[in-house]
């Protein structure tokens, strides 16, 4: 006897267990509004995002800044659509 529920179900492919808070490091140019945008994605994603969570790393040159976010990751698609936003915006550089 064969268990197929276990193979149909997405969440048995992830090694994330849903809900849970999620950190993702964000590097771009050190602009005035880069912050601002990337914590405005994020609550496009997680409606209860806490922007006073943001942890800011300037890099050793003060030419880009690390930015990390944790947001409250619902499901593998959530966390794939705001890789995507970020990784697509032009002031990211990289996405980790």
């Amino acid at each position: 006897m064969s268990d197929t529920s276990a193979s149909t179900d997405p969440r048995k492919d992830s090694l994330i267990e849903y809900p849970s808070l999620f950190p993702i490091k964000v590097m771009g140019l050190h602009a005035d509004d880069l912050v601002h945008t990337i914590t405005q994605l994020a609550k496009e994603f997680d409606p209860f995002f806490d922007a006073t969570t943001v942890e800011l790393r300037p890099s050793s040159t003060g030419k880009y800044l690390g930015v990390t976010i944790t947001v409250t990751a619902t499901s593998r698609e959530q966390l794939d659509d705001l890789y995507r936003a970020l990784t697509s915006h032009p002031m990211v550089k990289v996405v980790l």
